[in-house]
């Protein structure tokens, strides 16, 4: 049996076969992705009504892909008050968004009780909206500031109120690659090992991918059958979340930015290698709208959300600093004859537009 014949069966494809992938047709690789995604999921495609808040760019690491955090190439430090967060805060709970997604810089000075005090100010206020906040390599950054294990810094996020785990911080599993570009972060298996204990909690979390500047093909790979064998374990990965590099105001200096059709088999790809991770998330911000749009018919079912405003990647050149129109969203997806369906941060069905 070869490895679309196991695909359309409904078998799992192992490193190999997964690898072999990208040298399949682009179109063809589509058609398998896609055929994945209806049985999944049918036409819908889902988003939410989300705000992105990002509290501090100052940060203790020097991550050669990021062009968030204060640096040279970014010499605007900032770190938001309780009072100013609280203020994005009111007014998003006040027009009916759902979900405020916290996630920063590794800042030493606005430490684990800043975070913890904002985060139960939100939630005593407002106990319905969802917090997703604090990435892997924020707990790992605040467990060796505070001398606190994981499992510590998680039950104290939990008991302020922390819903659920972004999947940033993860970048690329591979060790060498990782060493290269953002050494001294949090590694990959302390990355997953975060997760883990997460999930041991009946919580739910993201994983992303970030991809197109220095790791291999391969390395993408090894990146999705870590995520599966992981989801074996647990089941609590919600969604996996490929993150186009962005080129722009960093210190990795890539010249050729990553081909559409690469970045669409590796779409496509992803949806076929991880069978048990329900739903792929096209984030635009980092892809485009247009291709994100597009990649409907790669296997993505989730397109993220209006985010209103976004700090981090459009720092580093993606179109994405106030977000997108809740109606023109939806237009959007209409004219590519999918189905909007808007959810909440778990993927409960909310409103079918």
């Amino acid at each position: 049996m070869n490895v679309v014949e196991k695909i359309k069966a409904g078998k799992r494809i192992d490193f190999d076969e997964a690898l072999g992938l990208y040298e399949m047709d682009l179109f063809e690789l589509g058609e398998l992705a896609n055929e994945r995604r209806l049985k999944m999921h049918g036409k819908k495609t889902y988003f939410n009504i989300n705000r992105h808040i990002n509290p501090t760019n100052i940060c203790k690491d020097v991550c050669k892909f990021c062009a968030y955090s204060a640096s040279r190439k970014n010499p605007k430090p900032y770190a938001l008050k309780h009072e100013e967060i609280m203020d994005i805060v009111d007014d998003i709970a006040a027009r009916g968004i759902k979900e405020v997604h916290i996630v920063s810089a590794h800042n030493p000075e606005t430490g684990l009780d800043w975070y913890t005090t904002v985060f139960s100010k939100i939630k005593a206020k407002y106990p319905e909206l969802h917090i997703k906040a604090l990435t892997a390599a924020e707990i790992h950054f605040l467990s060796e500031e505070y001398n606190k294990s994981y499992d510590e810094i998680i039950d104290i996020m939990i008991e302020n109120g922390v819903d659920s785990l972004p999947g940033g911080g993860a970048e690329i599993f591979d060790e060498e690659v990782r060493d290269y570009i953002c050494k001294g972060k949090v590694t990959s298996e302390q990355w997953l090992e975060i997760h883990e204990k997460w999930h041991s909690r009946g919580r739910k979390s993201n994983v992303t991918m970030l991809f197109g500047h220095v790791e291999k093909r391969k390395d993408r790979v090894d990146h999705m059958m870590r995520i599966r064998d992981l989801q074996d374990k647990t089941g609590g990965f919600n969604c996996f979340i490929p993150l186009v590099y962005q080129s722009e105001n960093n210190f990795l200096n890539i010249k050729e930015f990553m081909t559409a059709h690469e970045i669409l088999k590796t779409m496509a790809i992803s949806r076929l290698v991880l069978d048990n991770v329900a739903n792929l998330k096209a984030y635009w911000v980092t892809s485009t709208v247009n291709l994100a749009l597009l990649s409907q018919e790669f296997g993505a079912n989730d397109l993220d959300g209006t985010i209103e405003k976004e700090s981090i990647n459009s720092a580093a050149g993606a179109n994405s600093a106030n977000g997108l129109e809740l109606q023109e969203f939806i237009d959007q997806i209409k004219d590519t004859g999918f189905i909007p369906v808007e959810r909440d941060s778990l993927y409960n069905e909310l409103k079918v537009w």
